[in-house]
């Protein structure tokens, strides 16, 4: 081979390496916090969850694809500024979630079970000013329905 052309592969094999620690690097980078989820008529607490939180355009857009796995209470907060409709599609995730739609004032306004797709995607339609992702079947297990109440850090 000529020394051009192993030049020339050894830039590109950086380059990759340089885009793919970029990646590892922004990945995981979200701020963190902890939400509680209440019972709306007994004020009793029904479960914890660790969140990261999407408060970007585009931490919302890449949301759970880059993750392969949720554990037990863990999970993630989209985030928006005011409350309004979204619409949320299971792109490139390999594991069912349920998604949930919380007001502003912390209420849960309506909640989804959703499965891996290919697409088309379904659309997960919710009002709120935020989305909460958890592992599938997580609102069950703990008795979460619409109406209880999430309790957001007010800074958010």
């Amino acid at each position: 081979m000529n020394r051009r052309l192993i030049a020339v592969a050894l830039v590109l094999v950086a380059a990759a390496l340089g885009l793919l620690a970029v990646d590892l690097w922004t990945a995981d980078d979200y701020d963190r916090t902890t939400v509680e989820i209440e019972d709306a008529e007994t004020g009793e607490r029904l479960a914890t969850v660790d969140v990261r939180i999407a408060d970007t355009f585009d931490k919302r857009y890449t949301g759970l694809s880059e993750t392969e796995s949720l554990d037990p209470n863990e999970g993630m907060l989209f985030t928006y500024a005011e409350p309004g409709t979204h619409t949320y599609v299971m792109r490139n995730i390999s594991f069912a979630i349920d998604i949930v739609f919380i007001d502003a004032d912390g209420t849960i306004t309506t909640a989804y079970s959703a499965e891996p797709e290919q697409e088309p995607y379904t659309g997960y339609d919710g009002h709120g000013q935020y989305v909460l992702e958890v592992r599938y079947g997580y609102l069950e297990d703990h008795g979460i329905e619409v109406g209880d109440r999430v309790v957001i850090d007010d800074s958010l």
